[in-house]
């Protein structure tokens, strides 16, 4: 649809934009990504009367990466804004440790870690994010740039369900200029950020040759035309490879699958790929896929050598067992370390995930002797539990190893029911601990969203 070039977005153009990505409770209560730029103030502005208009109400998160020295300081200057207008606001700290690969993506899974956390403790189910038409855009260019699938240029969903909350982008049809104008008929200042223009990062070097980009046809119009389109082919592959697994893949309460590989080798290669890479990203804990080229190797050698020697992606193991299926189970050494847990933990907080697979729900605990934590059986797990005979939990034993058990120290104090069933942990003078396997990547979960 055409529009002007910058024209305010108004109160009705964002509730049918709304409309399409519901549907929404009475009253409902938003959380809104909010950085203090043009983009993300305008996102609240417009939610903020959206959500009173409905008897509901907004609050604002902000997340302080600490990778400006400025950055608290532009917190509190969104908070002094937002407060004019009561709109409730959170900050969110984070603080990057030594650096051991892209500054910018660690930043962007803490703030994902960081704002999804805030929303399920304040039991919100819908986060707000402000991407534009004009990032929508530069995803599909960069996604193309790495050789990207149908996948990877269908760029960013207007809807996705997290593990515990609603991601929306209502402003993926929407222009930055307009977005500009929108703060400017509010009456609202906002803040730039100079890392978005430098030439340090990718977007950066993107929007220094829009101009020259536009100049030979690929305006953000037509690049958000493109990431429509393979969307629309995205949805339906994955309905069919969600029926696929269906058939082939059978997945267990503690954390791994069974693959039929027969079965998975005799569909077309495009949806034995998306099945394949459902598995590893659910049961290794995973929240991307594994890259396209690393997938397609270790499918390629499943397909040409199926019987031979096993695999690793996306920090899973692969491999076979007797009778022909393939067992897909978490690599023991990616499995989450050490998580501390406090034994005086109020109930609201008994409930952790752990490897980003597993809701743990602890019991009152005994005052350790040493450190209390959750931490992978391993290998030395193992072996307590075949010193106190505890029951054999009747799974793969490579599946064990990667399992939480509740440590005090260097002595195990308590296995989850499903690797020892509680009978079998209080026999042997363990604590019984439920665990449930929720990763944030689903087997089979709803297909990419498209309004």
């Amino acid at each position: 649809m055409d529009r002007p070039a910058a024209s305010p977005v108004t109160a009705e153009e964002f509730s049918v934009a709304l409309a399409r990505i519901g549907p929404w409770e009475a009253g409902p209560a938003v959380a809104v990504a909010v950085s203090g730029g043009p983009d993300s103030l305008a996102l609240c502005l417009l939610a903020d009367r959206w959500a009173r208009n409905r008897g509901g109400c907004v609050l604002a998160l902000t997340v302080d990466h600490g990778l400006r020295p400025e950055a608290a300081d532009e917190a509190a200057a969104v908070g002094r804004w937002l407060a004019a207008r009561s709109i409730d606001q959170q900050v969110l700290r984070w603080r990057p440790a030594a650096a051991t690969g892209s500054v910018q993506a660690a930043a962007r899974d803490a703030r994902y870690r960081l704002l999804e956390g805030a929303c399920s403790a304040r039991g919100i189910l819908h986060l707000m994010l402000a991407h534009t038409l004009d990032d929508q855009a530069e995803t599909v260019l960069l996604r193309l740039a790495k050789g990207s699938g149908v996948d990877g240029l269908a760029a960013m969903a207007p809807v996705r369900e997290a593990a515990e909350v609603r991601l929306l982008r209502p402003l993926l049809d929407i222009t930055k200029a307009r977005l500009r104008d929108t703060c400017r008929s509010f009456g609202q200042s906002w803040l730039d950020d100079p890392s978005n223009r430098s030439h340090r990062f990718a977007r950066g070097r993107l929007r220094g040759v829009s101009a020259a980009l536009a100049a030979e046809g690929l305006t953000p119009d037509r690049l958000a035309a493109t990431a429509r389109r393979a969307a629309r082919a995205r949805a339906a592959l994955e309905t069919a490879a969600a029926e696929l697994l269906a058939r082939c893949a059978t997945l267990y309460p503690e954390g791994y699958a069974v693959l039929d590989l027969p079965a998975l080798r005799a569909a077309s290669p495009e949806l034995s790929l998306r099945a394949l890479a459902r598995c590893v990203t659910a049961v290794g804990g995973g929240a991307h896929p594994p890259r396209l080229e690393r997938l397609e190797r270790v499918y390629g050698a499943l397909r040409d050598d199926g019987a031979a020697r096993g695999r690793t992606l996306a920090g899973c193991c692969l491999r076979p067992l007797d009778g022909g299926p393939w067992l897909i189970h978490r690599e023991p050494a990616a499995a989450t370390d050490r998580q501390p847990v406090s034994p005086d933990a109020a109930d609201s907080a008994r409930t952790v995930r752990w490897d980003n697979r597993f809701r743990v729900t602890l019991p009152h605990l005994p005052r350790p002797r040493g450190r209390l934590e959750l931490r992978r059986l391993g290998q030395s797990g193992r072996s307590t539990l075949a010193t106190c005979r505890a029951p054999a939990p009747g799974r793969p034993a490579a599946v064990m190893l990667s399992l939480p058990g509740l440590w005090d120290g260097d002595l195990l104090l308590g296995l989850p029911r499903f690797a020892g069933g509680e009978d079998g942990a209080e026999s042997a003078g363990l604590l019984p601990f439920t665990v449930a396997f929720a990763p944030s990547w689903q087997v089979a979960g709803s297909a990419f969203a498209v309004v």
